[in-house]
């Protein structure tokens, strides 16, 4: 199977909207109830896509809670808003939490964008 058909059978395999990328990269996570910061606490990405980005943290997140994350993509600093759509607790006590975004201004999807354009340009030149 070609790479390309590989990445097109991986899309609709798993029904995603937008492409996703693996992204290891430090971020920070506050989580909020009713605009009351209620945890806080540095965790770091899996994958993104332009709706959403998994994550692993120390402590889980409550879907009811919307999550700030601050992800440094490079040089550059992104400023997101979300839910906690899913939450899986891994052998190591680490929590693995999909977020999907619900409020990301257009600079910051911007970064988004050009980060996950980057990583592909660079997958397509190594060959994989």
């Amino acid at each position: 199977m070609f790479p390309m058909q590989k990445m097109v059978r991986e899309m609709t395999d798993n029904k995603r909207k937008h492409l996703r990328v693996k992204s290891l990269n430090l971020l920070y996570i506050g989580v909020y109830e009713k605009a009351v910061l209620i945890k806080q606490g540095i965790g770091r990405t899996l994958d993104v896509s332009e709706s959403g980005i998994k994550t692993e943290t120390h402590f889980p997140i409550d879907p009811k809670n919307i999550v700030q994350l601050s992800i440094g993509f490079k040089d550059e600093l992104v400023e997101i808003k979300g839910r906690a759509v899913r939450t899986v607790k891994g052998n190591s006590g680490k929590y693995k939490i999909g977020i999907k975004f619900n409020r990301i201004n257009k600079t910051s999807l911007e970064i988004v964008k050009k980060y996950i354009t980057a990583f592909m340009e660079g997958k397509k030149r190594k060959g994989k």
